[in-house]
């Protein structure tokens, strides 16, 4: 059998301490020990080089493709003398298993020495590999990466190595973007991810997709710290061997113009910090605020005026929160997002924060999607075997002024859990349970839906008849292949068989359909993702006769934006090439809205009105009411500027046609080009195709 053979080792500049310092001593072999304190360097190359030569042994399937590359391994020798390997950047699976084997068939060592005291000591090392024989060169040598010091103090040191929230237990930012990097990768034949409970933590992802690799593709040469800062790498970086955090100066700095507005232009101005981190291996926590500014295009601005929640606030921009009055015609909008994550275990995973949740595997979910402002929740995920059971408790508002009471709004609890299971290494099911409860007669948060396993049906039905309001639903995902899969979620509010199948039209029949695929490098295409989807909502799905316990936050659908009596086609082209990336979104819908009239009745579309106020107890069908054809599409071309912050430049243009049968001030009948400009801070999802 061939062996790999090390070629030379690239040399770093070291980060923390000076390389040679006479306070910094190297590991020590055996065979070094009699070496004077000057040649411990090169003679600890020369043993750790001679040792992978001898030891490591080329995998058969490089063998057959002749493999000619580099392996990248970042390794440690810890305070005790031994060899810990942080990341291998390799081929394939084979070659990583190989150079850990290797790696963990190294001796016990002397320990590195900063002032006398062992440290640990972290370095980078470049592995050029043929399968030709080759010879070492002299004048080689392995260049220390990072050093800890001898101090407490010094233990504290800002670091340029591999980002360590890629192995915690902090959630990748929710943004469909983001996302699309890995979601083929997640979604290959054989795999055992989960992919409808979002967002995923870093740790999760990364059995899949390798973070590492993929940031060292992305990284540029850079020397200045400026450079650095701007291109690759956090604001502040802190790590020590037990704890790490971050700290980052996030923005959202948009300008553009409505070509069809009397607005000179629209703008938004977001300043936000973000704080991450993480204690010991199990806990990890985030933060981040935002102080807001912003004007929008006409009918953005419309709908967020016509969600304005009581107390004299003039609205409520879409996915953020509540907005007071900037300006003339601006609106201020501060908003805070964070959470604790807890991993007591192999198998648990525990959330308390203030954020939002999205349960599906298409661009708009029936169940729970990320379409309304942040909430608090507890979440708690449990993993094992082909099994992935998510529980959420929320803690929502109803902001109206017919339901607020001495000022306060008023406060309703959701209690949802969702079960995966890969039945197959093609096929996935999963099962909805969602149960809306207010704080009736001191009723407060009903300790009943603490239980993260009982049937949620059963104990709204026991707290009486309008006690709650309980939502269920079956998904399924089937992968034909590594680049393509359909999925599909049906959303039963009503359960109701008889009004469901008797074809009458009854308001009772509230179903609602998704149907979608994905087409993963598409015709060939690396880094091509084409989607397509459909969504149907019956009339008065998700709204309630005890119109507190509709399923909706502030003024906002919990599932689809557009809350109930619509059908709608969405088309998603993605492409992304080294940093740069482009996207384009066709979404054709038909709408059933109310007319502004007072005294008419209600036909479904409006979630927050009661199902009591209908016209009739049957013929009912999508659309009805204001009948509205809309028509969004939008372009979008950017430029990833620091992978590490998913800071992004961009340009877009929003073309939106809206048809009403009969035009309000919640409904108006033009059309809409939105050209938009910016450099945003990547962390959620914008949605502007109401």
């Amino acid at each position: 059998m061939k062996f790999f053979y090390l070629l030379f080792f690239m040399p770093l500049i070291m980060i923390s301490q000076t390389t040679g310092s006479a306070l910094e001593k190297y590991p020590i072999f055996e065979n070094c020990k009699n070496e004077s304190i000057n040649a411990q360097k090169d003679c600890f190359s020369k043993e750790l080089k001679s040792f992978i030569l001898n030891n490591l042994e080329v995998p058969r399937s490089l063998k057959e493709k002749n493999y000619d590359g580099q392996a990248v391994v970042l390794f440690e020798v810890t305070k005790m003398g031994e060899f810990n390997v942080i990341y291998i950047d390799a081929f394939n699976a084979e070659l990583k298993e190989e150079i850990t084997r290797v790696f963990e068939l190294l001796p016990i060592v002397e320990p590195p020495t900063y002032n006398g005291k062992a440290v640990n000591m972290q370095f980078r090392l470049p592995i050029p590999l043929t399968a030709e024989s080759a010879s070492f060169s002299t004048s080689e040598k392995i260049q220390e990466l990072k050093s800890l010091g001898s101090s407490e103090y010094d233990d504290i040191t800002t670091v340029d190595t591999v980002d360590r929230k890629y192995r915690s237990s902090i959630n990748i930012p929710l943004s469909h973007q983001n996302y699309s990097r890995f979601n083929h990768e997640m979604n290959q034949l054989g795999t055992n991810s989960h992919t409808a409970s979002k967002p995923f933590l870093y740790k999760n992802v990364g059995r899949y997709h390798d973070f590492d690799a993929e940031y060292l593709k992305l990284k540029k040469d850079s020397d200045s710290w400026f450079g650095r800062k701007l291109w690759n790498e956090h604001l502040f970086e802190v790590q020590g061997e037990e704890y790490w955090f971050t700290a980052d100066f996030a923005v959202d700095l948009q300008l553009g113009k409505d070509l069809n507005s009397e607005l000179k232009y629209t703008y938004n101005n977001t300043r936000a910090a973000i704080f991450q981190g993480g204690l010991g291996e199990d806990l990890n926590f985030y933060v981040a605020v935002f102080e807001n500014q912003g004007r929008f295009a006409d009918y953005f601005n419309n709908y967020a005026e016509s969600l304005k929640p009581d107390g004299g606030n003039p609205a409520i921009i879409p996915g953020r929160g509540i907005a007071k009055e900037f300006g003339e015609t601006g609106y201020d909008y501060p908003v805070a997002e964070g959470y604790l994550s807890y991993s007591p275990g192999k198998f648990f995973n525990i959330q308390f924060g203030h954020g939002k949740n999205f349960i599906g595997d298409g661009y708009r979910s029936l169940f729970l999607s990320d379409n309304a402002s942040p909430y608090p929740y507890l979440k708690l995920n449990t993993s094992f075997w082909k099994i992935k059971y998510t529980n959420i408790w929320m803690s929502l508002r109803d902001v109206r002024p017919e339901v607020t009471a001495d000022g306060s709004f008023l406060t309703k609890y959701v209690a949802t859990h969702y079960l995966s299971l890969n039945v197959t290494k093609r096929l996935n099911l999963g099962f909805f349970e969602s149960v809306i409860w207010q704080n009736d007669n001191s009723r407060g948060f009903d300790l009943n839906y603490l239980n993260p396993v009982i049937f949620y049906r059963a104990i709204e039905f026991s707290t009486g008849s309008r006690g709650g309001n309980a939502l269920l639903g079956i998904s399924g995902k089937y992968k034909f292949s590594n680049h393509m899969n359909i999925y599909s979620q049906l959303m039963i509010d009503e359960f109701s068989s008889l009004d469901i199948f008797n074809g009458n039209g009854s308001y009772k029949n509230k179903i609602g359909l998704q149907l979608g695929a994905n087409y993963y490098n598409a015709f060939n295409i690396e880094n091509l993702h084409l989607q397509a989807e459909y969504n149907q909502v019956r009339p008065f799905v998700y709204s309630h006769n005890s119109e507190v316990l509709n399923y909706g936050h502030n003024n906002q659908s919990l599932a689809h934006l557009w809350g109930a009596n619509f059908k709608e086609v969405v088309g998603i082209a993605r492409y992304h090439f080294d940093r740069w990336y482009g996207e384009g979104k066709m979404v054709i819908g038909k709408r059933g809205l109310n007319f502004s009239d007072p005294d008419s009745p209600n036909y479904g579309g409006d979630i927050y009105a009661s199902e009591d106020d209908r016209a009739r107890d049957n013929n009912h069908s999508i659309g009805q009411g204001n009948t509205t054809n809309s028509f969004f599409g939008q372009l979008e071309m950017g430029y990833l500027v620091n992978p590490a912050t998913n800071l992004k430049l961009y340009g877009s243009v929003i073309y939106r046609n809206f048809d009403p049968l009969e035009a309000s001030s919640n409904a108006v009948k033009q059309p809409t080009v939105w050209f938009n400009f910016g450099l945003r801070t990547d962390i959620f999802n914008w949605y502007f195709d109401y």
